[in-house]
């Protein structure tokens, strides 16, 4: 009895040794190698450097929570960078699980944990629960301004505006810069300022490092704001200093292909296009291009393209990426198929039924479906914060022909 007694503590005691080094069994993620036109000359080395030493200190002290954090932010920036996102934000929350579950985590490594995990859930569409986790990193820290920028997030997608909105002032206040600029712009362009929005986004873009990603993304939104509101010319000048500074910056080619397609400059557009797919695998891009297949009448390239990009949401969809958006817009615009658009988007409707941009693509489904009554109630809805966005123009005018 005695023997068994100390077994049983022997194995209880190694129960625990074994939940204590969940780290201990940890493979870390390995570092993709970037596409070689993303492997910028100061950047990159950098980039490899850090991982190197993260992986090194996980490695001597497999409880390194500084280190899981800090690996876990390197793998969020480059989902951004490289568009692997499937990989890189599954790795970033293997990362942030991980010093999650230490017993020795502290009050400040969890609060950037649960930033972390927020900033992952919104990269993911996982609005609702974003804003949850992103509360209890508020819980843990109410003074962090990048923090508030989740929230102000996460509200915009669930159509909680009036929530957005105080939470930018409280992000600016404590704040003013980049990201607190950027949240401030959008806001003001959703409330039917573009003039505001526009200059917001200036200030965001001056306080943005040169040639850094951050910045690159500021002024490619600055481009599509001026773009979007009638001011082309501004739009392309952006756009071709952004890829001075940042060279090959996928985005700026996608947004600059999409003037060229309104000025019937199609050959540029498909050169433009074609090199920002081979420098990621954004989605985005292969759906500018079928579409750019659609306005030339090319059908089979056009159907060959589709054919990726539903390949690439259903990747995406099987990596936890809620895609349901993207698929309901697909089939609307290349199947001319409004129910299986309205059955994607049942997912998104469910989650966030407020959001004005669910609502303009649901009064567009209900359009063609000629169903004019809910496409009507969507529009309203559509038109709740007073946006002037050109395509509720273009609904508008839809709706007056059914």
């Amino acid at each position: 009895m005695k023997n068994l007694s100390i077994l049983l503590l022997v194995f209880i005691s190694v129960l625990g040794c074994q939940s204590d080094k969940n780290i201990s069994k940890l493979d870390v993620p390995a570092l993709l190698d970037r596409a070689e036109k993303l492997q910028y000359s100061n950047e990159w080395p950098e980039v490899k450097n850090h991982y190197a030493d993260l992986k090194y200190k996980l490695v001597k002290d497999n409880e390194n929570i500084e280190a899981l954090i800090r690996l876990s932010q390197l793998f969020i920036n480059e989902a951004r960078i490289t568009g692997e996102h499937g990989y890189y934000y599954n790795a970033a929350l293997k990362m942030t699980t991980l010093a999650l579950s230490s017993k020795t985590i502290s009050r400040d490594q969890r609060f950037l944990c649960f930033s972390n995990k927020a900033s992952i859930q919104l990269s993911l569409h996982d609005f609702r629960n974003a804003y949850n986790t992103a509360q209890e990193a508020v819980s843990l820290n109410p003074y962090n301004a990048s923090v508030y920028g989740a929230l102000v997030d996460a509200c915009v997608e669930l159509g909680q505006y009036t929530e957005a909105v105080q939470y930018a002032d409280k992000m600016v206040s404590i704040r003013p810069d980049i990201r607190s600029y950027s949240r401030v712009s959008y806001l003001r362009e959703i409330h039917g300022m573009p003039e505001e929005a526009i200059a917001a986004l200036k200030l965001a873009v001056e306080a943005g490092s040169p040639g850094s990603e951050e910045k690159s993304w500021a002024a490619l939104q600055l481009a599509k704001l001026d773009h979007r509101y009638g001011k082309k010319e501004e739009a392309k000048l952006i756009l071709k200093d952004i890829l001075v500074e940042r060279e090959n910056y996928p985005f700026a080619k996608e947004a600059l292909a999409e003037i060229y397609i309104e000025e019937k400059n199609y050959v540029e557009a498909e050169k433009e296009l074609k090199e920002a797919c081979d420098i990621i695998p954004e989605v985005s891009f292969y759906i500018a291009l079928a579409r750019l297949y659609q306005i030339q009448g090319r059908d089979s390239d056009m159907n060959d393209n589709v054919s990726t990009v539903i390949q690439m949401l259903q990747d995406d969809t099987d990596q936890g990426h809620n895609m349901s958006l993207e698929y309901s817009e697909v089939f609307l615009s290349f199947f001319n198929d409004p129910e299986r658009a309205l059955l994607y988007l049942q997912k998104d409707l469910q989650m966030r039924p407020d959001n004005i941009d669910i609502n303009r693509m649901l009064a567009k489904i209900y359009a063609a479906k000629k169903d004019k009554l809910n496409a009507e109630i969507c529009f309203k809805k559509a038109k709740m914060t007073h946006s002037k966005h050109p395509e509720l123009s273009e609904i508008g005018k839809l709706l007056a022909a059914i």
